[in-house]
C-alpha cells in the first residue's frame, strides 16, 4: 500500500496525544501527578495539540476535506465514523478535566470522573483507529490479531514517554512515571516483533488460481498486463518496498522506538536534574521518530489482494 504522509502523521501524532491524555486522565484522577498549573498547561497543550494536529492531518488525504463531517453519520457500520465520533466526544471530558486542573488546581471529586472519561475516550479512539485497518479483509497484513494490540501499545508507550519527559522538565521526578514508560516499552517491543514475525511467515490464502477459479486446470499466470501504464490501483495498492530496505528500516525503528528510549529513560533516572530531563526528552523524541518509521512500514509492507489481477502470485 502507498504510505500516505497524511495518514502516517495522523496515526503517530494522534496516537501519542491520546496516549498522553490517557495517562493524564488515569494518573491525574488518582492524584499521582502534580496538580500545578504550569505542568497542567504544558501537558494538556501537548496532548490536545497532538490530537488536534493529527486529526487535521488526516483530512489532507481526502479529496474534499470540507465533507469530512458527513462520515460521522455512519457510525453504525463504519470504524472510520466511530473513530470520528469517539475523537470528538473525548474533547468534552478532556476539556473539563483540564479546566479543573489548570484553573481550579484540583483533579479530585467530580473532576476525577472527567479525567477517567477522558482516558476512556482516548483508549476508545485509538481502538477505533486500529479497527479501521483490522477490519479490511483484502489486506492480510492488516486483517489479523496483531494490529489492534500494536496500535494501543505504541500509543500508550509514546504517551508515557512524553509524560515522563514533561515531569522531568518540571522537576517532578517520580519513579512511577518512568516505571510506566519502561513497562510500556517492554510491552510494545515484543508486540511489534511478533507482528513482523507474523507477516514474514504468513500470507493471504488468495492466489491467482483461487481468484480466477482456474487452479484445477494447472498453473495460472498473467498472459499480459491489463493496462499499458500505471493507474490509481497500481499506485495506491501496488506500492512495493525491497526486502533489504524493509529490514534496514525495521532495525532503525527498533533502535529508535524501543532500545534507545529504554536506555535513555534508565539513564535519566540515574542522572536526575536537567541532564535527566534532557535524556527523558530525547527518549520521547526518538520514540516518536521510531514509531513514525514503524507506521510507514505498516503501510508500505501491506499487500492488497487486488494485485492478483495485475500478476502478483499471491497477496
Amino acid at each position: 500500500m502507498h504510505p500516505a504522509l497524511s495518514i502516517i502523521v495522523f496515526t503517530t501524532a494522534s496516537g501519542a496525544g491520546y496516549g498522553l491524555l490517557f495517562w493524564l486522565g488515569l494518573l491525574g484522577a488518582a492524584g499521582a501527578l502534580p496538580p500545578g498549573r504550569g505542568f497542567g498547561i504544558a501537558a494538556f497543550a501537548l496532548a490536545l495539540g497532538a490530537v488536534t494536529g493529527g486529526l487535521l492531518a488526516s483530512t489532507w488525504h481526502l479529496g474534499h476535506p470540507e465533507r469530512a463531517w458527513r462520515a460521522l453519520g455512519e457510525w453504525r457500520s463504519s470504524w472510520l465514523s466511530r473513530e470520528g465520533v469517539a475523537a470528538l466526544a473525548t474533547y468534552a471530558p478532556a476539556g473539563l478535566f483540564a479546566i479543573g486542573w489548570v484553573f481550579l488546581g484540583t483533579t479530585g471529586g467530580a473532576w476525577s470522573a472527567a479525567g477517567l472519561l477522558a482516558a476512556l475516550g482516548a483508549l476508545a479512539t485509538v481502538y477505533c483507529t486500529a479497527q479501521i485497518y483490522r477490519s479490511l479483509a483484502p489486506i492480510q497484513r492488516w486483517h489479523n490479531g496483531w494490529v489492534v494490540p500494536n496500535y494501543l501499545a505504541l500509543a500508550a508507550m509514546t504517551g508515557a514517554l512524553w509524560l515522563a519527559a514533561l515531569t522531568a522538565l518540571f522537576g517532578w521526578e517520580r519513579p512511577l512515571v518512568a516505571a510506566i514508560a519502561l513497562a510500556a516499552i517492554a510491552v510494545a517491543a515484543p508486540l511489534k516483533l511478533g507482528y513482523w514475525r507474523f507477516i514474514d511467515r504468513s500470507g493471504s490464502a488468495s492466489t491467482a488460481a483461487s481468484a480466477t477459479g482456474l487452479g484445477r486446470f494447472g498453473e495460472v499466470r498473467l498472459f499480459e498486463a491489463p493496462h499499458s501504464s500505471d493507474n490509481y490501483l497500481l499506485k495506491e495498492m501496488g506500492f512495493r518496498i525491497a526486502r533489504k530496505h524493509a529490514g534496514r528500516l525495521r532495525r532503525i525503528a527498533l533502535v529508535s522506538a524501543f532500545a534507545a528510549p529504554l536506555a535513555l529513560t534508565l539513564l535519566g533516572l540515574g542522572l536526575g536534574g536537567w541532564p535527566g530531563a534532557a535524556a527523558a526528552l530525547l527518549a520521547a523524541a526518538l520514540a516518536q521518530l521510531g514509531v513514525f518509521i514503524e507506521r510507514w512500514l505498516f503501510f508500505a509492507e501491506a499487500r492488497h489482494t487486488v494485485m492478483l489481477y495485475y500478476g502478483a502470485p499471491s497477496a
